[in-house]
């Protein structure tokens, strides 16, 4: 461990934040820490984890400037890590008071803010005014529940700035973590959206009882489609789609058993409505709502738009209540 160099903050108090939590804690003196419910804040200062999600990290209070006042954990830091899920990112975003000019700003969100339909460093940019040599991401392939078990697991850190991005690495590394950087911001940024829907493609295709050979043609076909997506409506920069934050992030999330939204898929291809997944698996699954605004995106551009079968499938399912068993059957007749 080494003394703060940097004040670093985390908003959120999810699995995923509470993995990057830990992560910093092995490389700082102190993290500032937002989490929205009293009942988090208090149960973390008796039991020092958090009460609902990865509760087998035990966390030293010392090192933990814990608050549910998202202003005073703002107005702390130098470095803030936004890791709350997307549907409620916003809300969030718009009681910070504090003035984030001159803050780094790191998306770990991996979903569209429903609100503008925008992913959280395009927002970042254009609602709260940070400018971009100030954005980055932290992407995977990487699950929190794995990193709550120390296995070694692979970070991408992507920002304009290599400079930035090494910061942000120099925090995170740890002998089970290993980070690589990329320039792509945006590019990765809309990977670790897509990414989980086609995990709640591949959870639908397990849960009408689909094997493992069409699952590789799904998940093959849904990298070409992510691909086609990002070059359509982010920029058409050449990119290595089988590098890891791409390609390797999208196995992990669609195969995975810690996968949320390749379980909720499941529960959807064996019949559960949409509320009810939901209210059984007391989670978020962001590919829910990245779906309907990565639809309503593409959808935008008319005929120039990108050919996505698998996305438009998941949103009929998801959006239009079509039926699993038959959108299924006509996307087959699509991959190949």
């Amino acid at each position: 461990m080494t003394t703060n160099k940097h004040k670093v903050a985390v908003l959120g108090s999810g699995s995923w934040a509470t993995a990057i939590v830990k992560m910093l804690t092995e490389n700082l003196d102190e993290v500032a820490w937002y989490v929205r419910s009293a009942y988090t804040l208090e149960h973390f200062k008796l039991h020092r984890h958090n009460p609902k999600y990865l509760q087998q990290v035990l966390f030293n209070p010392e090192q933990i400037k814990i608050s549910n006042d998202i202003n005073e954990v703002v107005a702390y830091a130098d470095i803030i890590i936004i890791a709350i899920p997307s549907a409620f990112v916003k809300a969030e975003l718009d009681k910070i008071s504090v003035d984030l000019k001159g803050k780094i700003v790191f998306s770990a969100v991996k979903g569209i803010v429903p609100e503008t339909l925008l992913i959280l460093g395009e927002h970042l940019k254009k609602h709260q005014h940070i400018p971009e040599k100030n954005l980055g991401v932290i992407a995977g392939p990487c699950h929190a529940e794995e990193v709550a078990m120390e296995r070694l697991s692979y970070l991408t850190i992507a920002a304009k700035r290599k400079s930035v991005a090494k910061q942000m690495s120099e925090l995170l590394n740890s002998w089970y973590i290993k980070t690589t950087y990329s320039k792509d911001v945006f590019g990765i940024e809309w990977a670790a959206v897509l990414k989980n829907v086609y995990a709640i493609a591949a959870g639908i295709a397990h849960g009408l009882g689909y094997g493992d050979n069409f699952q590789a043609v799904l998940i093959s076909n849904s990298i070409r489609e992510m691909k086609k997506f990002i070059k359509k409506n982010v920029d058409k920069r050449k990119r290595n789609i089988d590098n890891s934050a791409y390609l390797g992030d999208l196995l992990v999330t669609a195969y995975s058993i810690f996968s949320r939204n390749r379980t909720f898929g499941s529960m959807i291809g064996k019949g559960y409505t949409v509320r009810s997944a939901m209210a059984e698996m007391r989670m978020v699954a962001e590919g829910y709502y990245a779906v309907k605004s990565a639809y309503k995106i593409n959808l935008e551009r008319g005929d120039n738009k990108a050919k996505t079968p698998i996305i438009d499938a998941v949103y009929r399912i998801l959006y239009q209540e079509a039926q699993p068993k038959t959108e299924f059957i006509k996307l087959s007749e699509k991959l190949n």
